[in-house]
């Protein structure tokens, strides 16, 4: 049984205000996307990984993957329209390649500071549960946004809450059947593959997520991404 990291690049990330993709900006001296294929490159539990990138942006991502001796990278696809559509053609790119029971962890190019322990968390709920998702607990107050979108009159109860971040893993052939019932449904633009789950009836089981497991959308994020490096550095 094969465990295989999903690596979802396929977005050009308009909040950053930048003409190169996000996942390629350079932060310490490399792009964004290696620091978080160094991550995967390192564990003993990850077999192989498969990038879905954007297009246009794949020889770029051989050159980087080649120049920073990320060996593991066996897969690059194209990526689709939309978030959904590029998991689907990555975890399609697989199912040619590997056994259906293989553990198949999909995480976000964009969040470098995954770590070795909440990659093993995932792996193991997938094991032992089937689609996971990695989380974290909800600390501020939510609200409600109302028919104005200014002002709420409803609150939610934030220990019902749970805020999803990447890994978000599952068996492949469990995953191929999940967006094969997505089309059957016409289900065609979910945020995640949690909500996907959610929304076509499955169970999700959560694992431990990490506040340093950031994702970077914004200029304020790579700020926050340069200062955690640093400080590791020491």
């Amino acid at each position: 049984m094969k465990k295989l990291a999903l690596i979802i690049a396929g977005g050009r990330g308009v909040r950053m205000g930048s003409e190169i993709p996000k996942q390629f900006l350079e932060v310490e001296g490399k792009p964004i996307i290696i620091w978080t294929l160094e991550q995967f490159q390192s564990m003993e539990d990850i077999d192989a990984l498969a990038v879905v990138c954007i297009d246009g942006w794949q020889d770029e991502l051989r050159r980087q993957a080649e120049q920073h001796r990320i060996t593991k990278l066996r897969h690059i696809v194209k990526g689709g329209d939309v978030g959904q559509e590029s998991i689907r053609l990555g975890l399609c790119e697989l199912a040619a390649h590997y056994e259906p029971d293989s553990v198949v962890l999909i995480h976000d190019a964009i969040r470098p500071l995954v770590s070795h322990d909440i990659v093993r968390g995932c792996i193991r709920c997938v094991e032992e549960h089937g689609f996971s998702v990695v989380v974290l607990p909800c600390n501020e107050a939510m609200l409600k946004v109302g028919a104005d979108g200014m002002s709420a009159q409803e609150a939610y109860p934030r220990d019902e809450l749970r805020r999803t971040q990447t890994p978000q893993g599952g068996r492949l052939g469990d995953l191929i059947a999940l967006h094969r019932k997505a089309a059957q449904q016409g289900v065609t633009n979910s945020v995640a593959t949690c909500t996907l789950c959610v929304e076509l009836g499955e169970s999700v089981w959560f694992c431990d997520g990490s506040f340093e497991n950031i994702k970077i959308t914004t200029p304020e994020d790579i700020a926050v991404l340069r200062a955690i490096l640093r400080e590791r550095e020491k």
